[in-house]
């Protein structure tokens, strides 16, 4: 295809020869190339190329840069801080026992499924995030 009859994103995907990330140095390279496309009305060719590089970086960091899950303690404990909860409001609210809230802040006890999918709704958070592992 000559030059002067390539679409804007044909031209891009010349520039930018996307490709899955297999190594720190592709990483990199793909991000810089994102950086350049980041304008603040990026054009619709500009867009697509900068959708289609955002998921290639995204699945390399996924693979090797994990999230390390949190215990559904540490993110109870967050959430009760962060707004402000008391096990007793929390516990009016959403019908599970102050002592059920206060040994699931505490560690001693996870939340049973029926609880924990409870207090997710209250929280409006995912379930899993209330429950362990296995």
């Amino acid at each position: 295809m000559a030059e002067a009859t390539m679409t804007a994103y044909q031209s891009l995907l010349v520039q930018c020869t996307p490709r899955p990330i297999r190594s720190g140095r592709e990483h990199r390279r793909a991000l810089r190339q994102l950086d350049r496309l980041m304008t603040p009305n990026p054009g619709r060719a500009e867009s697509e190329m900068i959708e289609l590089l955002a998921t290639l970086v995204e699945q390399y960091e996924f693979a090797e840069f994990p999230t390390p899950r949190s215990s559904p303690t540490s993110v109870l404990a967050h959430y009760f801080e962060n707004r402000d909860l008391t096990a007793a409001e929390v516990a009016r609210a959403t019908g599970i026992r102050p002592a059920v809230l206060a040994d699931a802040l505490a560690g001693r006890r996870a939340l049973g499924k029926a609880n924990a999918t409870r207090l997710a709704g209250y929280l409006r958070v995912p379930v899993s995030f209330l429950l362990e592992e296995g």
